[in-house]
């Protein structure tokens, strides 16, 4: 029966109550009559659904057969635009007439249709962040824990924490001996070490900033000038001191027996070796010199805009020694090339120089340029040339597969899988040739790998200010991840890697003047 037809036989059953009949309709006599009136909108029916049947399912025919949907899909977990159910004329529809469907009470009603996923409750509630261990919570939070200044120590934490992100010193710290000090090496080496490798764990461990007392209480004993104090306060230093009096320390320590595998540790990750030679133009003496550096020098002059230019002038020098041939001082001129190359390459800007009118260092504000990506293949020598060329086609021949190009086929005999770029992966020796490795936890030794030649810049140190014993320092570190955090002492801050070489001077912002590169290497 149709909506108007129920309406007007209402209607109609009104009327008749209403009229002078032989016989009073009641109240009571009218609600049975609406009742039975409304049985007619109302139609029982059941549902066949997969394998169960939802029996005694009401339709209110009324109402759209949208609504019925709603009901099944209380029923099944199936959503209204999901069901497909069978009724005269095909599929019904959201906003069919019921009346013209034909569906008759008691009748079964077939229904395909996909139910949403039910969705579990946790088996552990939420785990807050400050809930967690506070080694997970350095996981998570992508970086290690900033160093409180003990008064002007900036320049202390900034070194701290560029050497902290070297895994390779971290590794050979680890394995160092706590008792197992050599004759070789004196007392307060032994515990500036041991000293370097605890804070290295704490700040592994800890989100909270870390007080590098005993750090720097031991620093002071090992190397005093660091103490020293003006009015009471200890004074500023000049954060490449520290960094290169730290690495000098770590090289005694760690090339000590039994002490790491490595007997050169400090040298294998950051020495270069460099070949020279020495010319005197008035004798026409020639000879060649030998030596190995932890970083290489970036000159810094009207002529130098960017790092290459400064570093080939760094590769130059002037000596004046004793010329036997002439019996007197002369002037030697000293050309040196690369002829062994690390796993971290440290440069210094060479931006402070005394000023004999004020009697102290003062700086050099040039903008000097320094990229992402250093390639330093030609300040290299011709017998380490030779070496590199072959790694170095293997790395062409992997970037050009990223971009979709053919190889040359030249020197990449390795398969496809094994020759990629790891910049975790192994170190090599001064000479550039490969080396082995294995990790702290014992596991199988990493392939074989070969630099290349090609460094990626993953810590920068700044100084802000005018004088290197004034100002401030500051570390721009890179994670793991590919972010780069500034560590300004106890106060981590992510950076975009497009403002780290920004850092490249000519005013008085922070401007580089430490900047150390990853070396990107290519199995064997």
């Amino acid at each position: 029966m149709s909506c108007e037809a129920i309406g007007a036989l209402l209607t109609a059953f009104i009327l008749v109550s209403r009229s002078g009949s032989s016989r009073t309709v009641d109240f009571w006599d009218w609600f049975l009559g609406f009742r039975l009136l409304t049985d007619f909108l109302v139609l029982i029916v059941s549902v066949k659904w997969q394998k169960e049947l939802f029996k005694a399912v009401e339709i209110d025919t009324t109402q759209p057969p949208y609504v019925f949907k709603c009901q099944l899909y209380d029923l099944t977990g199936v959503p209204p635009d999901r069901q497909k159910i069978m009724v005269k004329g095909g599929l019904l529809k959201d906003d069919a007439d019921w009346s013209t469907l034909g569906v008759k009470e008691g009748q079964k009603l077939m229904m395909m249709g996909t139910a949403d996923e039910i969705i579990k409750a946790p088996d552990k509630g939420p785990v807050f962040m400050e809930d967690l261990p506070e080694e997970e919570q350095v996981i998570s939070l992508g970086h290690s824990a900033g160093l409180f200044n003990l008064g002007n120590t900036c320049y202390m934490n900034s070194t701290v924490q560029c050497l902290h992100s070297v895994p390779e010193l971290k590794s050979a710290l680890i394995k160092y001996s706590h008792t197992g000090r050599s004759n070789e090496v004196d007392q307060t080496s032994h515990m500036l070490t041991i000293a370097t490798r605890d804070l290295f764990n704490e700040l592994d461990k800890s989100v909270k900033p870390v007080a590098p007392m005993q750090f720097w209480m031991v620093l002071r004993k090992k190397y005093p000038q660091f103490g020293q104090m003006h009015n009471n306060y200890f004074m500023q230093q000049d954060a490449e001191e520290c960094w290169t009096q730290l690495l000098y320390t770590l090289s005694q320590s760690l090339r000590s027996p039994g002490s790491s595998e490595n007997p050169d540790a400090v040298k294998a990750i950051f020495g270069v070796d460099l070949v020279s030679r020495v010319h005197c133009q008035e004798s026409g003496e020639e000879s060649s010199e030998t030596e190995s550096v932890y970083s290489l020098k970036c000159h810094i002059s009207h002529e130098v805009n960017h790092l290459h230019e400064g570093l080939k002038h760094g590769l130059k020098s002037e000596l004046e020694k004793n010329s036997p041939s002439l019996g007197r001082s002369a002037i030697y001129l000293k050309e040196s090339r690369i002829n062994g190359l690390p796993r971290y390459l440290t440069i210094q800007f060479v931006r402070f120089f005394w000023k004999r009118e004020s009697n102290q260092k003062a700086k050099i504000l040039r903008k000097v340029d320094y990229p992402l990506e250093l390639d330093v293949y030609d300040l290299c020598s011709d017998d380490l040339r030779k070496k590199l060329d072959g790694p170095r086609q293997i790395l062409r021949d992997e970037e050009g597969k990223k971009l979709g190009l053919k190889t040359s086929g030249k020197g990449s005999t390795l398969k496809d899988d094994d020759v990629k770029m790891s910049e975790a992966a192994g170190s090599s020796n001064g000479n550039g040739e490969p080396s082995n490795s294995t990790s702290d936890q014992g596991a199988e030794p990493e392939k074989e790998t070969q630099v290349t030649g090609v460094y990626d810049l993953v810590a920068v140190l700044t100084h802000k200010g005018r004088s290197a014993d004034s100002g401030h320092y500051v570390a721009w570190v890179k994670q793991e991840s590919g972010k780069w955090i500034e560590y300004d002492d106890d106060n981590p801050i992510p950076q975009r890697e497009e403002d780290i070489t920004k850092l490249s001077g000519g005013g008085d912002w922070h401007m580089a003047y430490i900047c150390m590169y990853k070396a990107r290497v290519v199995p064997k």
